[in-house]
């Protein structure tokens, strides 16, 4: 009888790994990082439906309305998963420094310069075949972009300028750079309402997805976001940044080389956001003017901080970033609200993600503890 009650507990105990109070210590922090962020995404939305509330809105009707804008059709998908491609290449600009404790909130700079330079290397090449251009604009697209970074991390480990105000301060540089050139050197003479650069040619567009309306910069940030976690959980080199970031000084005495982890992660954020910019001329535009300052390099900036900087955590956070803020148009249009209320929501988010990270490591019931 004994022996029979003992395997009945190792049974339940199997069954049911929650009740192992080790399961919690095991697991908490994973739990953490799914149940956190969850929760401030869910508070910002409360108080978003309390602020619609408050101009005679039914919350409900706009709950209703931003899900069926960003994932309630085909149509709408496809505009979400559209608008999610820029936002995760520019989440890992700022992701990818985080892993070194810097925060790098520049890539909408880099997003415009990497456009600038993809438009630069198609106007150059015309008359080359498509395929020479396209990597061309990659190339010079993702080169551009991590140039723009690489140089607010150079600023930062040789000149100790803080990477967050030179960073955001070269988003601004980047814009007169784009409105100096494309309303001086690279205007087309036809864009007189608009200025812009010539168009880089229906050829070299990048294209859709076969069966889809959503561009192949999809695939490229989910690809980037891959090969990023990869990168930095499982390589050397991953490791090495990430124990400069938790640590710069102890990385120093145990001889890695903390300027060259600091410029290489730099140029890798910055290219990935320039890689946005050339998906946006490549995919979307098809020359370089003011709409490129579409505000993606912002947004991506809170996509990484609600994926706690996880390149994998990105991929779904960024897509749902995409369906709010494909949801802008149907709610201007059913519900009357102007379309920057979005972007009401999106601060709402931020501070409450922000406001958050108090809670991480304080939860008791998640410590395994009784």
């Amino acid at each position: 009888m004994t022996t029979e009650a003992a395997d009945s507990t190792d049974a339940v105990g199997t069954v049911a790994p929650a009740a192992d109070p080790g399961f919690l210590q095991r697991h908490g922090g994973t739990i953490e990082y799914v149940l956190i962020p969850g929760a401030a995404l869910v508070g910002a939305l409360a108080v978003f439906g309390i602020f619609v509330a408050m101009f005679g809105k039914n919350p409900l009707d706009l709950y209703f309305y931003m899900y069926y804008g960003a994932f309630g059709t085909w149509f709408s998908w496809q505009n979400t998963l559209t608008r999610a491609a820029p936002l995760i290449l520019t989440a890992l600009c700022t992701a990818l420094p985080a892993q070194l404790g810097m925060v790098i909130i520049g890539g909408e700079g880099a997003l415009l310069i990497g456009a600038l330079s993809a438009t630069s290397a198609a106007l150059a090449l015309q008359g080359m075949p498509p395929f020479v251009v396209q990597i061309a604009m990659v190339c010079a697209g993702v080169i551009g972009g991590g140039l723009w970074i690489m140089l607010s991390g150079g600023l930062r480990q040789y000149r100790g300028v803080n990477e967050t105000i030179s960073s955001l301060l070269l988003v601004y540089i980047a814009l007169a750079i784009l409105n100096h050139l494309v309303e001086g050197p690279m205007r087309d003479p036809a864009s007189l309402n608009k200025p812009s650069t010539r168009e880089i040619g229906a050829a070299n567009m990048i294209g859709s997805i076969p069966g889809t309306d959503v561009h192949w910069g999809l695939v490229f940030g989910l690809i980037a976001a891959i090969a990023s976690y990869i990168l930095i959980y499982h390589t050397v080199f991953g490791f090495a940044a990430r124990v400069a970031g938790g640590n710069i000084r102890a990385a120093k005495i145990v001889g890695l080389g903390v300027d060259k982890l600091i410029l290489t992660v730099c140029f890798l954020a910055g290219g990935a956001a320039g890689l946005a910019g050339m998906v946006e001329v490549a995919a979307v535009q098809g020359r370089t003017n003011a709409n490129l300052a579409a505000g993606y390099g912002f947004t991506g900036i809170l996509v990484a901080f609600l994926a706690r900087q996880n390149p994998l955590a990105i991929i779904p956070v960024a897509i749902l970033l995409g369906g709010i803020s494909a949801s802008g148009g149907l709610l201007q249009r059913r519900l009357g609200l102007p379309d920057a209320s979005v972007l009401v929501l999106q601060g709402i988010i931020f501070v409450f993600v922000l406001a958050s990270d108090a809670l991480y490591g304080r939860i008791g019931f998640l410590k395994g503890k009784s």
